[in-house]
């Protein structure tokens, strides 16, 4: 858990507790969480957006890009008071697998766990973005190989 805010990182140890884990690592800050990782392996971060010199974006976006990553595929679940669409998008495109507005409840944590386990999404790779697929959607009109209406060759709406 990746949190500046003591109160936060306790209740999502408390939620974490309540579903069974045992092991809750925190971290106040953003070399906190690359500490952490680089001493023992983690199956989920939870990531404030909001940290000190370095936002959650830019956090995952280290350990999604950066070359001494000890995981750049690991789980990563943004928590959040901001729910701008801007911010929604800017965690997305930096490579977070799902997104938790605060206030949060035990029962939206355990369905972003889930999320993770049953339905994550396959990573992509391009010139500027590595993650889990932005898309979520099947769109059904789809013809043909290229994945964007901009792309050459495609459907227009």
């Amino acid at each position: 858990m990746l949190d500046d805010n003591a109160h936060m990182r306790s209740l999502m140890r408390a939620i974490l507790s309540s579903f069974g884990v045992r092991n809750v690592e925190e971290a106040a800050n953003v070399w906190e969480g690359f500490e952490v990782m680089a001493r023992q392996k983690v199956d989920v971060a939870f990531v404030d957006y909001r940290l000190g010199d370095l936002d959650g974006a830019e956090f995952v976006r280290r350990v999604r890009n950066d070359e001494e990553s000890s995981d750049p595929f690991l789980p990563i679940i943004m928590i959040t008071a901001y729910s701008e669409r801007s911010r929604v998008y800017q965690a997305i495109n930096a490579g977070v697998d799902e997104f938790l507005v605060k206030p949060i409840r035990a029962v939206d944590v355990a369905s972003r766990i889930n999320a993770i386990i049953e339905r994550r999404r396959p990573f992509v790779r391009s010139p500027d973005f590595f993650g889990p697929d932005r898309r979520r959607k099947k769109d059904t009109r789809y013809k043909g190989p290229w994945r964007r209406i901009e792309d050459p060759g495609t459907f227009s709406i």
